[in-house]
């Protein structure tokens, strides 16, 4: 999660950091920012680095998108109350992948992975999932693969259309409240444009 105000400088290029406090353990190489509200970007993470609050620079807080230190520590008070000098804070360096309302519009998933659509639909739609559909996405989660998430829960790859139908739901709730857009497509025609929604959006793509 990141504040709203961030959002164009994550997307720019500006901010390539995020500080926390304390010795934060990183479980995955690529992460969903969130912010405003919504989901904003893929990011990778490139670099995970140990520093006490006093070693930290005035480098460290212009990849975070801040104006000078000082701003910085401002900032981590704001978020976290007082610290000391000798606390670590854990900076994590990243690269946007994917600008989540810039996405591919040819592609039957708008270019996301299995996973990220899960997971998105999890957060941001959880009120109106049924039961099996939180099942589904919760497995696709964790293998990120329409077949193997077939066989674990249904005993068969033919029963993939039952996933499918469960990403392509949620996918297109997930474009109708405008919570992730895909870039217009200049070849589409007036009917479409604009609209998010991948021109071929009924083609199964298999995995």
């Amino acid at each position: 999660m990141v504040k709203g105000e961030f959002v164009k400088d994550i997307l720019s290029g500006k901010k390539r950091t995020t500080i926390r406090l304390g010795r934060v353990r990183v479980k995955y190489n690529e992460l969903i920012v969130h912010g405003g509200g919504r989901p904003v970007a893929k990011v990778r993470v490139t670099n995970v680095v140990y520093k006490r609050v006093s070693e930290l620079t005035e480098e460290d807080a212009k990849k975070d998108g801040f104006k000078n230190k000082d701003e910085l520590l401002e900032a981590l008070r704001r978020m976290y109350g007082d610290f000391n000098e000798d606390d670590y804070v854990t900076i994590i360096e990243f690269e946007v992948v994917q600008d989540l309302s810039s996405l591919e519009p040819q592609d039957p998933y708008l270019g996301l992975e299995p996973a990220d659509i899960a997971r998105l639909g999890l957060r941001y739609l959880s009120d109106t999932l049924s039961e099996e559909e939180k099942k589904i996405l919760r497995d696709l989660t964790t293998t990120n693969s329409i077949r193997s998430t077939a066989v674990r829960l249904y005993g068969s790859i033919e029963r993939r259309w039952r996933v499918r139908r469960v990403l392509r739901r949620v996918l297109n709730e997930l474009v109708r409240r405008g919570l992730i857009r895909a870039r217009e497509n200049p070849s589409s025609s007036g009917k479409n444009r604009g609209r998010g929604r991948p021109k071929h959006w009924e083609r199964r793509r298999k995995r």
